[in-house]
C-alpha cells in the first residue's frame, strides 16, 4: 500500500545544491526531520566539483571542509601567446566523498535513494512508487527548468580520471590549456594531478551548441597526454556534461517553469555563474542562508530562494554580457583570445570574477581598452544581452 511519509523539510533531488542544504541544515537545527529524496543510487552523482578558496566565505567554510578530496596552492594557465602561474588555493571535491560525507550525517533512512520524484509542490512530493511525501516545506533541487526561457551558450566537456604508468610531470593544476586546436567554439584541456600516478583530464568547449562527441573528446585528451609523455595505464572514471552559460532571457518565467511557488535551489533556481558555469559558490552561499533561516515553511522557504535567486540574476547583468561578448561576437575560433587577455589582469580580480563578486573597479578593468573582438559586434552583443 503506498505510504504518506512526514517530515519538516523535504529536498528533492541529491546533486550538489540538495546535499549541500541537507547538511546545512542538520547542522544548524539538528533536531528537523528532513528527507534528501534522490532519483539516483547516491548522493551528488557521477561529478568533481573544483572551487577557489575565495568562492567560499569564511563563514560557510565549515560546509565544504569535510568534502574537499584535493588541494593545491596555486595553478597554470596556458594560451597561444600568454602562460602564467597563479597562486590562489585551488580544491577538488570527488562525488563519491560527497555521498559518503551527506550519508555520514544523516539519521538512518533520511537520505532516500533510487526514489524516482514525479512532482513537488510547496508542501509535498508524490513519488513514482505512489508513496507521498508531506513535508512542511519542499525545496526542488532536481536540476535546469525550462531552459528556452534563456539564451544559451554551453560549456560541454569530457573529463577522465587516469592511473599512470609512470609519474607524470605536472606540478599544479592547469585550470585552461588553451595552446590546443580551437574546435568548436573556445576548447581548452584542464588537468588535475591528484597523485603521481593519478591525474584527471578534461577535455571543455564553449560551444553555441549543448550535443557531445565523447569519442572525438576522448581522443583528444589521449592525444594532449601523449603529447606530453604521459603513459595511461587504464580509465578510472569518466564523466561528461553541458553546462548552460546565461547570456540572457526571462528570469520570473524560468523560475515559474521550474514550479510556480515552489522553493527551489541549484540550476533550478538559475543559480550558475553566467560566464564559467560554476555552480558549487552559489549552491554554498544559499545552504548556509537556509541553514540559519527560522522558519522553514514552504511559503517561506519559496520566498527565500526566489528573492536570493532573483537578486543574483539582477547583479550578475556585467557577466551575461561578457558571455555574450564571448558567444555572439567573437568567431568561434577566435573565442580564446577574450580569456587570453583577461588572464593578463590582476590575480584579485581574477578571483573575484570566479566568485562573482567582481568590484565596480574590476569591471571597468575587464572592460578597458580595445576589446579582443570586433566592436561593432561587441556592442551589438551588449545590448543583445541587456533585454
Amino acid at each position: 500500500m503506498p505510504a504518506i511519509i512526514h517530515c519538516d523539510v523535504a529536498i528533492v533531488g541529491g546533486g550538489l545544491a540538495g546535499g549541500l542544504i541537507a547538511l546545512a541544515l542538520r547542522r544548524k537545527h539538528p533536531t528537523l526531520d528532513v528527507r534528501l529524496i534522490e532519483g539516483g543510487r547516491s548522493i551528488g552523482g557521477n561529478h568533481l566539483w573544483s572551487f577557489f578558496a575565495s568562492d567560499v566565505a569564511p563563514a560557510d567554510r565549515w560546509l565544504v571542509a569535510p568534502l574537499i578530496s584535493y588541494g593545491w596552492t596555486s595553478y597554470d594557465v596556458h594560451f597561444p601567446a600568454h602562460a602564467r602561474t597563479l597562486k590562489a588555493p585551488y580544491y577538488s571535491i570527488e562525488s563519491d566523498r560527497f555521498d559518503q560525507v551527506v550519508r555520514a550525517a544523516m539519521p538512518e533512512g533520511a537520505v532516500m535513494t533510487r526514489r524516482k520524484v514525479l512532482g513537488a509542490s510547496a508542501r509535498a512530493v508524490v513519488l513514482a512508487d505512489g508513496d507521498r511525501i508531506e513535508a512542511g516545506g519542499v525545496i526542488d533541487c532536481r536540476g535546469p527548468a525550462d531552459l528556452s526561457k534563456l539564451e544559451l551558450g554551453w560549456q560541454k566537456f569530457v573529463g577522465r580520471e587516469l592511473a599512470l604508468a609512470e609519474p607524470h610531470a605536472l606540478k599544479r593544476p592547469v585550470i585552461m590549456d588553451a595552446t590546443v586546436a580551437q574546435i568548436d567554439g573556445y576548447r581548452f584541456m584542464y588537468a588535475l594531478p591528484f597523485a603521481a600516478t593519478r591525474l584527471f583530464l578534461e577535455d571543455t568547449y564553449y560551444s553555441d551548441t549543448p550535443e557531445i562527441d565523447a569519442a572525438a573528446y576522448t581522443q583528444r585528451i589521449d592525444a594532449w597526454a601523449s603529447a606530453r609523455g604521459i603513459v595511461v595505464e587504464r580509465v578510472m572514471r569518466e564523466e561528461a556534461g553541458s553546462l548552460p552559460i546565461p547570456l540572457g532571457g526571462d528570469f520570473e518565467e524560468y523560475w515559474k517553469s521550474g514550479g510556480n511557488r515552489v522553493a527551489k535551489a541549484g540550476m533550478r533556481a538559475g543559480l550558475f555563474q553566467p560566464v564559467t558555469g560554476y555552480s558549487l559558490p552559489d549552491a554554498v552561499r544559499l545552504a548556509g542562508l537556509i541553514g540559519n533561516a527560522r522558519d522553514l515553511s514552504g511559503a517561506a522557504l519559496h520566498d527565500l530562494t526566489y528573492g536570493h535567486a532573483r537578486k543574483a540574476w539582477r547583479q550578475r547583468g556585467f557577466y551575461r554580457m561578457l558571455s555574450a561578448m564571448l558567444f555572439r561576437a567573437a568567431e568561434p575560433g577566435e573565442r580564446y583570445r577574450v580569456l587570453e587577455r583577461f588572464y593578463r589582469l590582476d590575480a584579485g580580480l581574477v578571483a573575484r570574477f570566479y566568485s562573482g563578486q567582481s568590484s565596480l573597479f574590476d569591471r571597468a578593468r575587464v572592460l578597458a581598452g580595445k576589446p579582443p573582438v570586433p566592436v561593432k559586434r561587441a556592442l551589438a552583443a551588449i545590448r543583445g544581452s541587456s533585454k
